[in-house]
């Protein structure tokens, strides 16, 4: 009964947390669009217009559901569900803190590369279900966006995944921390192992590797549909993408699956290259500050600090960058990402050989 218990209260707890972070994230986002416009954002609805998302999510609560005559009726209410899920179930594998996770699995890390890439096929359901041209041409621009840059993300995975040797989240996030491994070194001549911090990270581990997580986060950003790669929803010419039919809780499915892809993805690169809930503060003679902050509750609060921080810089990004053309989008991942993403991965093999013995 206990164990049923825990089946049943973590999935409610990672759900309420996803709303609970779209609720602020998309506050946050109007009010950093706003400072970049110079301009106030949301002040009318509550004290700095605190409630404004609040009421916003009640207005789609109470919208009655409608669905296009011509539409395809059992595609065009399955594609939100299929949508969230497939982001959802990611969650399943991430590591909170040392040893916090729903599922402690050693292929995690290919766990979440196979269920995210559900998404696409939930897109291309809410475009093809909605028997509207708008719509089906954002199904499709998405979906050629996604699988395209699904490849970059996988490469840039794989480099990381070569110097880790494991696919457990939990384990790669582990051997960021301090007294993690016998040897970690800085770029092969300094030992860590008992300062940990930041030193620990991979990206200082490896240095190559802070390249590998640009090109992660690059990828990740077109994998979200984020600006400056948010031509799938563009709406000066596609009025909001696959989503133009959707209103009400339907469209608030989409929109949650949107931003909690978004801390999925930072949440994912913060633990393969940044350290996961280790952390960055290093011992430092007797002053020992990796090890005072450590354990659960300092699992969870670094693990949120540094996937929010990643968070605000997409907002930030989305606020300060023009929008790709296709062409450009396509340019950037096939003739730059991926050919220096497996430049990076012979890098990784090679550091594994003569560095990390």
């Amino acid at each position: 009964m206990a164990e049923l218990l825990i089946h049943i209260i973590v999935p409610i707890a990672i759900f309420g947390f996803i709303a609970l972070f779209t609720l602020f994230a998309v506050y946050a986002e109007r009010k950093i669009a706003g400072f970049v416009q110079d301009r106030l954002g949301p002040m009318e609805t509550g004290k700095y217009g605190l409630l404004q998302t609040i009421a916003d999510i009640l207005k789609l609560l109470q919208k009655e559901f409608i669905t296009p005559a011509a539409a395809d009726r059992i595609l065009f209410a399955l594609a939100p569900i299929v949508i969230f899920a497939a982001v959802f179930v990611g969650f399943a594998v991430m590591p909170w803190g040392p040893d916090l996770l729903p599922a402690n699995t050693n292929t995690g890390l290919f766990f979440i590369m196979a269920v995210v890439s559900i998404d696409a096929i939930g897109i291309l359901m809410a475009g093809w279900g909605s028997n509207n041209k708008y719509s089906l041409l954002g199904s499709i621009r998405a979906i050629a966006q996604m699988v395209s840059y699904e490849i970059p993300v996988g490469l840039s995975l794989i480099a990381a995944v070569m110097i880790t040797q494991t696919l457990n989240l939990n384990e790669i996030a582990f051997q960021q921390g301090v007294l993690a491994q016998e040897d970690i070194f800085f770029f092969g001549f300094w030992n860590v192992t008992e300062i940990g911090g930041i030193l620990a990270w991979n990206i200082f581990q490896a240095p190559h590797l802070i390249v590998v997580y640009v090109i992660f986060f690059i990828a990740t950003l077109a994998e979200c549909n984020r600006a400056p790669f948010d031509i799938p929803e563009a709406e000066s010419e596609l009025i909001g993408g696959f989503h133009t039919e959707y209103g009400g809780i339907r469209f608030a499915f989409v929109f949650l699956a949107e931003y909690a892809m978004m801390f999925l993805v930072t949440m994912l690169g913060a633990v393969i290259f940044l350290g996961g809930w280790n952390t960055p503060l290093p011992n430092m003679g007797a002053l020992k500050l990796a090890d005072w902050t450590t354990g659960p509750f300092w699992g969870i609060f670094w693990t949120l600090s540094k996937s929010l921080f990643i968070v605000g810089v997409q907002m930030w990004i989305r606020w300060t960058l023009p929008r790709f053309r296709a062409d450009q989008l396509m340019d950037l991942c096939w003739k730059i990402m991926i050919p220096v993403a497996f430049i990076c991965m012979a890098i990784s093999g090679l550091w594994r050989i003569l560095v990390m013995v």
